[in-house]
């Protein structure tokens, strides 16, 4: 018996050197990560229990506990703080995940700049970029101050001397899948090496009261890359993210364990750097002294904060058997159901056999069923050819029944609306307090919001508005 078990003491084993997966036999690829060539030899572990240790603070009750010393601190950007939850809390750890090209590193160096200051030292490490780039970003976007310091290191090790060195309140890296440790196996980025690198940090942000902000990669489908342990160990997860065509730029909290998750930064990217926009409704909106076929205006939740956003569409006479039906900002699918409802329930048959085509303003997009009565009615109005009225707003959930349903948030939506001078809005029946000064009209089905499209228009298509109105003058000589 003694020999049989000294014999499976010293049987070997395999670990991959990418994530830490063992195993008794080799395999060319590790089932955990699914990384080729990463599993090697390496001797059994052997059993081990951990003994009781010294205690470093002893357990108090939670009411003697002080919690000013978790008092979040301003990052001197208030879209960012309003995301956070006020703003950065020192010992919390920042995880910030956005496409490349997006603007994370633009932020983050504001960010630097605007936190640094005499109490408060700011220390940017930047492992993608020279010293001498970011220097250049920095004169572009005027983020230069004497007490923001910046270094350009790929080693876990210099990032910890350079932490002894600076002893800063905030820590910015750019980014963590950059860094390895000369302790861990596998290429800077890979799973074992983004674990070491982020415990490490966490373990110094804890333990100098540090606020830390780390970039993070995300993969071709939008996911943050690395191990999903990551996303556990920090404290605040946020993405960053817009289109790179357009200025708006979004940061959103998907955790945070110092506030709500559900509000939203917007920030505007231009040549001079970053900006934030307390009031974002602008970009979304065109002005015009008189209403154009194909539009209408809608307002949208972005987590807590309502925003106001202008939906256009157009239909043209088709050249080819199969229809084009194109969307720019909107989900293809619910435009695709809007279509079948004007058609059956609001007996608009000049949709059918159409080019239509349907799209945003501003690049914002709208995914929340409160915008299908707004998409309804611009596909209504093109297609008959014919504007809405003058300052009207529509929010609403269309059902396939014809249904008008009620959506969350209407009366936040219609004091939004009337802060922006918007005097007239359709809506489901029942919104609750509405703003004074506003004409507000309740709608049960398609066919009663189609009634504020002028008489006579509302089922025709566009060719036949046109040709009306090209009669109308002929009509008027022949009375004569």
């Amino acid at each position: 018996m003694a020999a049989r078990t000294k014999s499976a003491k010293d049987r070997p084993s395999y670990r991959c050197t990418e994530c830490g997966w063992t195993t008794v036999k080799w395999l060319g690829r590790c089932p955990e990560c699914q990384a080729w060539g990463t599993v090697e030899e390496y001797g059994a572990p052997a059993v081990r229990t951990t003994a009781v240790g010294r205690v470093s603070t002893a357990a108090l009750p939670i009411g003697q506990i002080d919690g000013r010393q978790a008092t979040a601190r301003s990052t001197g950007v208030d879209e960012l703080d309003r995301v956070l939850g006020g703003g950065l809390v020192p010992g919390a750890v920042v995880l910030l995940a956005g496409e490349p090209g997006v603007g994370k590193s633009t932020l983050l160096l504001d960010v630097a700049a605007k936190a640094a200051s005499d109490e408060h030292r700011t220390l940017y490490v930047t492992g993608e970029e020279s010293a001498s780039q970011v220097r250049l970003r920095a004169d572009r976007i005027n983020a230069v101050h004497d007490h923001l310091y910046l270094a350009a290191e790929t080693d876990l090790s210099a990032v910890l001397g350079h932490l002894d060195a600076v002893k800063p309140s905030l820590l910015i890296l750019d980014s963590v899948q950059t860094v390895a440790s000369p302790e861990i196996d596998g290429a800077p980025g890979g799973m074992a090496q983004v674990r070491e690198v982020a415990g490490a940090l966490i373990r110094a942000s804890k333990d100098r009261g540090m606020s830390t902000l780390l970039v993070g990669h995300v993969t071709k489908d939008g996911a943050i890359a690395g191990p999903r342990l990551l996303e556990h160990l920090v404290d605040v997860v946020l993405h960053f993210e817009g289109d790179r065509h357009a200025r708006l730029r979004l940061v959103r909290g998907v955790k945070n364990r110092y506030g709500t998750t559900d509000e939203v930064g917007c920030f505007e990217l231009h040549d001079e750097g970053i900006t934030g926009l307390a009031d974002p409704s602008g970009l979304f909106l065109t002005r015009r002294d008189e209403p154009v076929p194909g539009t209408c205006l809608t307002v949208t939740l972005e987590g807590r904060r309502p925003l106001v956003a202008e939906v256009q569409a157009l239909t043209v006479e088709s050249q080819i058997p199969s229809p084009r039906r194109t969307t720019s900002g909107l989900e293809t699918s619910r435009v695709s159901m809007m279509l079948a409802v004007l058609e059956q329930r609001g007996r608009i048959s000049a949709l059918g056999k159409r080019d239509i085509y349907s799209a945003t303003v501003g690049g914002v997009k709208l995914s929340e069923p409160a915008a299908d009565l707004a998409i309804a009615l611009a596909l209504a109005s093109a297609a008959s050819d014919s504007p809405l009225p003058k300052n009207l707003v529509a929010i609403g959930e269309v059902g396939l029944a014809g249904e008008v349903r009620r959506v969350t948030g209407v009366q936040r939506r219609l004091a939004e609306a009337h802060r922006l001078g918007f005097t007239h809005a359709l809506v489901p029946s029942d919104p609750g307090k509405i703003p004074a000064g506003m004409r507000v009209t309740e709608v049960a089905d398609v066919g009663d919001a189609l009634r504020v499209l002028p008489r006579g228009r509302q089922g025709g298509s566009g060719d036949a508005s046109r040709r009306e109105r090209a009669e109308a003058p002929r009509e008027e000589e022949a009375r004569r």
